[in-house]
């Protein structure tokens, strides 16, 4: 029997592996670390690293900045290095004990130690500046954009320098959404200019220092911008919803990159689901994308679930749908 990191690389080459990949199996995430984002409790809020007020209201599933003109970071971009001061990254070895315990205890002929990365490039400068002001200033201040999406690429290899330096990850699972369930946020040219540079930079950045593995996480629609995560230096785009068609992208595609997802989180992972949800999408997920380029796996971004159960359900739908077709 293949191990967990065996198996995966077997899915991702196109090779021979013996079962699913069970969603995050493979992957050790490293989430003890001294850099780890501020996120606030449910129900309350927080001012974050970067200046950025965060809200987590009751009943909802997540936090999101608040962009009001009290709290916005950024309320000038052509001013932008007026307000925007990154976070320190200069923290003593003791602040890194848990993480490389964490590290030092993870079989890697097993799973890969994965550093995990949030917000990403394209989040962060809205979380900044909000969604309506940043996608007006593509277009009508650029210059100012670019440089600050430089300035946080700079920030990025720095923490990426930490991380290789104490903790010597096999992998980076790294954050970004990109688009709604229906489209990407921005034109995939205009994507190309703001964000497939920099992000080239920093996973060419871990590729060249020891990393296997770029995973990211956009749990949305982003089939047009496959090519650029290919030209960035993706090999795993986690969050693929059933809105891009899979099948047709691992067609397409599924020998330079492996799609992770098909399991729409919102149609399974809500106060009154069931197993039997859970089975019904988990085989139509394994039946439609089958077993090469492909993990089936809940769209959010973590190995958790908003509703106690629905993660280790579709983990035990998994192993029976290994049983069924392998």
């Amino acid at each position: 029997m293949l191990t967990k990191r065996q198996n995966l690389v077997e899915v991702m080459k196109g090779g021979n592996p013996d079962r699913f990949v069970k969603q995050y199996e493979a992957f050790a995430l490293m989430m003890k670390t001294p850099i780890t984002r501020l996120k606030p409790p449910v129900g309350g809020s927080i001012v974050n690293e970067w200046g950025v007020t965060l809200s987590w209201p009751e009943g909802q599933l997540g936090s999101f900045p608040i962009h009001d003109k009290e709290h916005i970071v950024i309320k000038d971009i052509t001013k932008w290095r007026d307000y925007v001061k990154a976070p320190n990254l200069d923290y003593p070895d003791e602040a890194w004990a848990t993480a490389v315990a964490d590290a030092n205890a993870v079989d890697r002929n097993d799973q890969y130690v994965t550093v995990f990365v949030a917000p990403g490039l394209f989040e962060h400068v809205h979380y900044l500046m909000s969604m309506e002001e940043a996608l007006m200033a593509y277009y009508e201040e650029p210059e100012a954009m670019h440089e600050l999406i430089d300035y946080l690429v700079d920030f990025e290899l720095r923490l990426a320098k930490e991380f290789i330096k104490h903790l010597h990850p096999d992998a980076v699972f790294h954050h970004d959404d990109w688009g709604s369930q229906i489209n990407s946020f921005i034109s995939p040219a205009m994507f190309e200019e703001f964000f497939e540079p920099a992000y080239k930079k920093i996973y060419g950045y871990y590729k060249e220092n020891g990393v296997e593995l770029i995973i990211h996480h956009s749990d949305s629609y982003a089939a047009n911008l496959v090519p650029s995560m290919i030209e960035m230096g993706i090999d795993i785009w986690q969050g693929v919803m059933n809105t891009n068609n899979i099948p047709e992208l691992i067609k397409q595609y599924g020998e330079k990159i492996t799609f992770m997802g098909g399991i729409h989180s919102g149609l399974v992972d809500f106060p009154t689901w069931t197993p039997e949800i859970v089975a019904e999408y988990v085989e139509k997920t394994c039946q439609e994308n089958g077993k090469l380029h492909f993990i089936p796996s809940q769209t959010s971004g973590l190995p958790i679930d908003s509703f106690p159960g629905v993660y280790e359900t579709i983990n035990k739908e998994i192993d029976k749908m290994s049983e069924k077709l392998f």
